[in-house]
């Protein structure tokens, strides 16, 4: 249990830093969806929506692996004090990368035509043209991220995504005010994306240059790139396959869904589900390098513990979040946008629901099974998701439209995460803490259905219930946590010292977490006196 709390410590600290970089850059980008959604409006949001998911589809071919093997070898050197490896890691990374994503940049612009055609608006030629640079510009933000997820430096992953927003915001609101409309968004955001990704390459090297050299001071560019590839390509070819399926769910929406404001309506959904996202990044960017330290043969104890302790801390944080969200859809898409989007607080309700697998494991096993270098096995993974995600999408979408795109993408991944599950079982003899699972999942579904129907109640406005509400969740949670053993004194235990390595963070943790001892006692004096009576 040491080393795994020290793991955890460390792992905390990365998503720490990880998670004010992440709050701070998309309150920043939230500030521009707003002013873009109201100055664009629902049609031409969808408009800029599609333009931007055309050259997406071509980056999907660009990684092939490598930037998921920088953080797997560079997180395993620095753990076995191999770091000169790291340099050659650092630099075969980026030069594959940017080759790879100068090539497609180019290929995406001489089909630009093709492609505007294919998504049934000739008139995006070039706004997707444009937006083709973010292929190439992509490029170097996943490199540079790649490196500073590998060596846990997440500090400069924040200042690179700030960097990124503040930019990307200030141009896209200064172009649309101008009178540029969505070609001025475009514009904004692959320049936003390109500064951004320069800032990171540069991060980058401030890491390099404190690495040390081998010994004959050789790179080794061509030895290690081809060993990236034999880790990577395995989840290259999965993620190209899941990748082309998330652009064709693109597709087929613009294709059936022929009312541009429905799909404005699920573009302002997803960009609310980042609220979710500030809470499941930094725990799945983390998790991945943690497990890739551990040699499943020779800490098979550690590996067990860290594995079933991310399932248990990463649901009690995912799941209350989610419920609240889904509970308070309305009311917060209200406060922002009134009426103009009548029909986002039901699509991010249901866009919400995927991130209740956590529960299940969903951010920890996909984690544990590539830090571990069963790359083959999540292909297949990844291939089985593909074959269900074809035709479920096309049957679904065509009859029901934007609701039938959410319903794939929340159930198209279940039987691989099961499957997943029972690999891990037989592999490393590790299963889920159900009792934990359980108890977290009962607590946040309940709150969740009493702060729904306490706002639904309130006779105030939306800004006033959406206040209102995350007040009565937090109470309501903490009681039901408490009351049903969901959180325990060994728990908070645990949170205590993981807490300690999260910085500014500590003090409000801390009273929280001794607000719940409080009432654990409280609540265990009041049942050895009815007990004694």
């Amino acid at each position: 249990m040491s080393k795994a709390t020290e793991m955890a410590k460390v792992s905390a600290k990365g998503g720490f830093h990880l998670l004010w970089g992440l709050v701070l850059s998309t309150i920043i980008s939230a500030v521009g969806t707003i002013f873009i959604a109201r100055l664009l409006g629902a049609d031409n949001m969808g408009l800029y929506t599609i333009a931007l998911a055309a050259p997406n589809l071509i980056a999907t071919f660009r990684d092939w692996g490598v930037t998921t093997a920088m953080i797997k070898y560079s997180a395993e050197y620095n753990s076995e004090n191999n770091v000169a490896k790291i340099r050659s890691v650092f630099v075969s990374g980026l030069a594959f990368e940017i080759l790879v994503g100068l090539a497609l940049t180019f290929l995406s612009f001489g089909l630009s035509q093709f492609l505007a055609d294919f998504y049934g608006r000739p008139a995006i030629v070039g706004l997707i043209q444009i937006s083709s640079l973010y292929i190439l510009t992509g490029a170097l933000i996943n490199t540079a991220t790649s490196a500073f997820t590998g060596m846990e430096k997440m500090h400069l992953n924040s200042i690179m995504l700030i960097v990124q927003s503040l930019i990307k915001t200030t141009l896209i609101i200064g172009l649309v005010i101008f009178g540029l409309g969505t070609l001025g968004a475009v514009i904004g955001f692959s320049i936003g994306v390109l500064v951004a990704g320069l800032s990171g390459v540069l991060l980058m090297y401030t890491i390099y240059r404190s690495l040390p050299k081998s010994r004959d001071g050789k790179l080794e560019l061509a030895k290690t790139v081809k060993t990236m590839l034999v880790y990577g390509l395995p989840l290259s070819i999965g993620a190209i396959l899941t990748g082309f399926l998330t652009q064709f769910y693109s597709f087929i929406m613009a294709y059936f869904v022929t009312d541009n404001s429905l799909i404005g309506n699920y573009s302002v959904a997803v960009n609310f589900v980042v609220l979710i996202n500030f809470f499941a990044t930094p725990v799945t960017t983390m998790l991945f390098p943690a497990f890739s330290k551990l040699d499943a043969k020779k800490d098979k104890k550690t590996l067990k513990n860290v594995f079933q302790y991310s399932v248990k801390y990463a649901a009690l944080i995912i799941m209350p979040v989610t419920t609240l969200v889904m509970a308070l859809s309305q009311p917060a898409i209200n406060t922002i946008f009134a009426d103009k989007y009548v029909q986002a607080p039901l699509y991010l309700a249901l866009l919400a629901v995927i991130y209740l697998f956590s529960a299940l494991g969903s951010l920890s096993a996909g984690n544990l099974i590539n830090g571990q270098g069963y790359t083959r096995y999540n292909l297949w993974l990844g291939l089985l998701t593909v074959a269900i995600g074809f035709p479920l999408s096309f049957v679904l979408v065509s009859q029901f439209g934007i609701i039938g795109l959410i319903v794939t993408t929340t159930i198209v991944g279940l039987p691989s995460l099961f499957l997943s599950l029972r690999f891990i079982k037989k592999k490393f003899d590790v299963g889920l803490d159900w009792g934990s699972s359980a108890k977290i999942a009962f607590s946040s579904g309940l709150t969740g259905l009493i702060t729904y129907f306490a706002v639904s109640f309130m006779p105030f406005s939306s800004p006033v219930q959406l206040v209102l509400g995350v007040v009565v969740f937090v109470i309501a949670f903490i009681l039901l946590a408490v009351v049903t053993k969901t959180v325990k004194k060994a728990d908070l235990e645990n949170i205590s010292g993981i807490a300690n390595a999260m910085g500014p963070l500590r003090k409000p943790l801390t009273m929280i977490i001794n607000l719940v001892g409080k009432l654990m006692n409280v609540l265990q004096r009041e049942k050895k006196k009815s007990t004694a009576e």
